[in-house]
């Protein structure tokens, strides 16, 4: 391990040299899904369930200037999960926001929108046609399969200024002009769709985006979820000793729960150059992405035939799903507040402020290891650290150029992909603490490899404040020194067991690798 003194040279001769001050992690996040399941109501909305999101400078060879974003729904897929499985919901809308000069409001928003085209595959039975009970009449070939009983498809919609009263214009496809997409159907087995892989590449569309001179990419989609924690034993009063937690050498110990799942994936590509500010020179952009449903729905008690007939959808749109950076509603955000989170708006969110700057993760860290009260939770009171990472950015690496303080992710462009290969997964602060070259990690935007949870747990217990020092190197306040952290350089080895650089990843886009088979 490398000694403190060390640690702090590192972190500020990055400072200096490469403008990247220091991990902006996660504030106070410890080791769960990232955003799974993680309010009550939308418990019961599993298919707007946003739960994870990344932002990134591509790292796919060729595409550099290119950012991706992939928005994940739909928590916890079992593979095997016939005969609907997991279709996306048609009378809602899902959305990708885009912050580009840190007012908290979006410019620009990728909206999508879904539609089931049923078929109706009836089979002849005797002298009757009697339509069939499953997704598929046999083995798919391609997109827009005759042999699917439903054919999911979208649109992707660029809204430049409010999200709902801003000027709308359709992607289409490079070539057709078709405003139309098809999606694939998910991996039912290798008896359906023998080479997936190559069949869910066919949906890769190239498209031109309103606006903007250079085209992008969409795909919409099932992929094999990407997200690793160790899930049970964290929500069970993180059941795991602290020997085993502190110890490097058992970063994988654990297998990950997440392993066996799929997840669906909206992910869009497009030059920086059509993101940023046309009116400033600022290189940083804040990103989120929601999802909203119908305000009234009306349950037909006696539905007619048909897909999808049994409720009845009006009014206005309503937010139910918010997500920027990983874990916040998940671990921050109070139980009476989580549904509110995730309705509220990112220019409002200094409703929340308390569960930032006082927050209660240390505390139930220290009760579920069986510590006594204090031994752990860092004592720089209001945390200054967390809000700095949470609701401005950090100075020299993803702050804007003016920042109103609120929850998003937020990327700066204009610093250089990093291979695969070479990424660290511990982001920013792993690339510090190594002396390495990899600034493009989180929490600057987020890639599938960075370990949101491990870093996550760093800064919850104060990580940041022994890096800052006794001098305020790095800007978190005099406060946020060494003497505030009970834990002392055991911060600095915090980990879940379960590692996020283990998960398989594809080389390019969509980056999040094939779904696994229902059947093999």
């Amino acid at each position: 391990m490398v000694d403190h003194a060390v640690r702090c040279a590192r972190f500020r001769q990055l400072l200096i040299a490469a403008s990247c001050p220091v991990l902006a992690v996660m504030a106070a996040l410890p080791a769960q899904a990232s955003s799974h399941r993680e309010a009550p109501f939308i418990t019961t909305q599993p298919k707007v369930d946003g739960t994870d999101l990344y932002a990134f400078n591509s790292y796919e060879q060729g595409r550099s200037g290119y950012v991706t974003l992939i928005a994940n729904y739909q928590p916890l897929q079992d593979p095997f999960g016939g005969p609907n499985y997991f279709k996306m919901d048609p009378n809602a809308i899902y959305e990708i926001h885009i912050d580009n000069n840190g007012d908290a409001k979006e410019d620009l928003t990728f909206q999508f929108r879904f539609q089931n085209v049923f078929n109706r595959i009836t089979l002849p039975i005797g002298n009757q046609n009697v339509a069939i009970p499953l997704t598929q009449a046999g083995q798919v070939q391609g997109p827009n399969s005759p042999v699917l009983n439903v054919n999911e498809r979208f649109t992707v919609s660029l809204i430049r200024g409010d999200r709902r009263s801003g000027q709308v214009a359709a992607l289409s496809r490079v070539g057709s002009g078709a405003t139309t997409f098809d999606k694939p159907v998910d991996n039912i087995g290798t008896k359906t769709i023998p080479e997936y892989a190559a069949y869910a590449a066919q949906h890769i569309h190239p498209v031109a985006i309103p606006g903007c001179a250079i085209p992008g990419r969409v795909f919409v989609g099932q992929r094999r979820e990407g997200f690793a924690v160790n899930l049970g034993t964290v929500f069970d009063l993180i059941n795991a000793p602290l020997s085993v937690i502190t110890n490097p050498s058992l970063i994988n110990a654990a297998p990950n729960p997440l392993a066996n799942k799929n997840i669906t994936s909206l992910a869009v590509e497009v030059h920086k150059s059509c993101l940023l500010s046309t009116t400033t020179a600022d290189p940083v952009i804040g990103t989120w992405t929601t999802a909203s449903i119908r305000q009234s729905q009306l349950v037909n008690a006696n539905p007619p035939s048909g897909h999808q007939t049994t409720i009845s959808y009006g009014g206005a749109f309503v937010q139910v799903s918010r997500l920027g950076m990983p874990l916040v509603n998940e671990v921050i955000i109070g139980l009476p507040d989580k549904d509110r989170f995730n309705s509220a708006l990112p220019q409002n969110d200094a409703q929340f402020a308390t569960y930032v700057t006082n927050p209660t993760l240390p505390k139930v860290v220290e009760i579920g290891m069986g510590l006594a009260p204090g031994a752990a939770a860092p004592r720089n009171l209001p945390r200054q650290d967390l809000v700095t990472t949470f609701l401005t950015g950090i100075a020299g690496v993803n702050r804007p150029l003016n920042p109103t303080p609120s929850e998003m992710l937020r990327l700066n462009t204009s610093i250089p992909a990093v291979p695969f290969a070479q990424q660290n997964r511990l982001g920013i602060v792993g690339n510090i603490l190594a002396g390495g070259s990899d600034n493009a990690g989180y929490p600057n935007g987020r890639r599938p490899k960075d370990d949101v949870v491990d870093i996550s747990l760093v800064v919850a217990m104060g990580g940041l404040c022994m890096a800052n020092g006794n001098n305020n190197a790095l800007g978190f306040g005099a406060a946020c020194n060494p003497s505030a952290v009970p834990l002392g350089s055991t911060a600095f080895r915090l980990h879940d067991a379960v590692d996020q650089a283990a998960q398989p990843f594809l080389a390019g886009f969509p980056y999040l690798n094939t779904p696994l088979p229902g059947a093999q």
